[in-house]
């Protein structure tokens, strides 16, 4: 893994040129309609505080010990990894569980901090709707209303930036080979989102045809700062984070991975350990679109209670999981591969980590995975989390 490319993968934002950021809309207009296509969330009940009984909880256990044992024969097979954790939150119970090791051989233990990946796409979203909401922006309003740059000069949407439909493209290859040495030279240096927004390459399209953009999320981040005057990770932490009771999440490079921390091998970062995974600059980077950390019960939690109507209003939860493909607004749409009842959720990939929060409102359930190593489908191991837990469900 000699190239950012390779360090990043999916999850790292880039852009093009420094921005200016301009005023939004007067305090006189009025607040934004939110829209929705489905039904308001009923709200979940409260998670169960009781653990999994033993008996039971060796059947969770065992999908993760066999994922874990198989790394010694199939080491790059998608569902073998050297390490991972994993927890379910439910209104009947609550299990977590981890196997195997990190990339410096330390034991994982379910407290271990994992970088979450794309997971933190689910934060910005929810944070996005909740300034709609209370009126501080317009979801159908150009984003350059609120953020002046080049990216934005098609106008696309606020709207558009969320669901992936705003015509900025994703990074490619070349964007990140052009970074490797800059990150390399400095994997501690803080990185400002108008210092990465520099690297992206691709002309920005016209809005309105889905297309996965990493880039999005850093100007929607960006937004969020400007709308409420303060950095991102303050803001995350005060209006989602600490109402759900998330105290194990950590919004990079604003706050730092809470110990223990799986630790990585990233050749771009260097060998030393900083306090931030992998390191400062990727982290930095990464922040809007990639850059949180967490253990996996945290994890869980948060997709039992965002996805439980907990957290958002219920009007906000339908918003986000509303749409015709399989991407609603910072939330993939997991239609029936977690069974027959609708899931929601989202995944992460880096070289270092890859992660996935599946809820099943339906099923009162959340199931998070979180692997030490990059490429592994960690929705397949979900799924047979959902299939091991579902006898246990009532």
């Amino acid at each position: 893994m000699g190239t950012l490319r390779r360090t990043l993968t999916s999850a790292v934002c880039l852009a093009m040129l420094a921005l200016t950021c301009c005023s939004g809309p007067s305090q006189d207009e009025p607040a934004p309609t939110i829209g929705t296509a489905t039904p308001p969330t009923e709200r979940a009940p409260d998670p169960a505080p009781r653990a999994l009984g033993p008996a039971d909880a060796k059947k969770l256990q065992a999908v993760l010990d066999k994922v874990a044992s198989r790394y010694a024969d199939m080491p790059d097979a998608e569902v073998a990894a050297r390490g991972l954790t994993a927890a379910i939150v439910s209104d009947r119970w609550s299990w977590s569980g981890a196997a195997g090791t990190d990339a410096i051989g330390t034991k994982l233990t379910p407290a271990t901090s994992l970088g979450i990946a794309s997971v933190t796409k689910t934060f910005v979203a929810a944070e996005v709707l909740l300034l709609a909401r209370a009126g501080r922006i317009a979801l159908d309003a150009p984003l350059a209303l609120y953020v002046r740059h080049k990216l934005t000069a098609n106008n696309s949407t606020v709207r558009q930036h969320l669901a992936m439909t705003s015509g900025v493209p994703d990074y490619k290859p070349g964007d990140y080979a052009a970074l490797d040495p800059a990150v390399a030279a400095a994997p501690s240096r803080h990185w400002t989102p108008e210092q990465a927004l520099a690297y992206l390459s691709t002309p920005v399209g016209p809005p309105g045809t889905y297309d996965y953009s990493n880039p999005s999320y850093v100007l929607l981040g960006m937004l969020i700062e400007k709308v409420t005057g303060q950095p991102l990770a303050t803001v995350l932490r005060r209006d989602l984070a600490q109402p759900a009771g998330l105290a194990r999440v950590a919004f990079q490079d604003g706050e730092t991975p809470r110990l223990p921390v799986a630790r990585t091998r990233n050749p771009i970062c260097g060998s030393a350990f900083d306090g931030y995974l992998p390191c400062r600059a990727i982290a930095s980077l990464a922040a809007a679109n990639g850059g949180a950390t967490a253990d996996a019960p945290s994890v869980a939690r948060w997709g039992y209670q965002l996805y439980g109507g907990r957290v958002l209003p219920a009007e906000l939860v339908a918003a986000m999981t509303a749409g015709e493909g399989d991407y609603g607004l910072g939330t993939r749409r997991f239609s029936l591969r977690f069974g027959n009842a609708p899931a929601y959720g989202h995944d992460g990939n880096f070289p270092d980590h890859c992660s996935i929060v599946v809820a099943i409102p339906a099923l009162r359930v959340s199931i998070a995975v979180l692997v030490a190593e990059g490429g592994k489908n960690a929705g397949a191991i979900a799924a047979d989390l959902v299939t091991a837990a579902r006898p246990l469900l009532g």
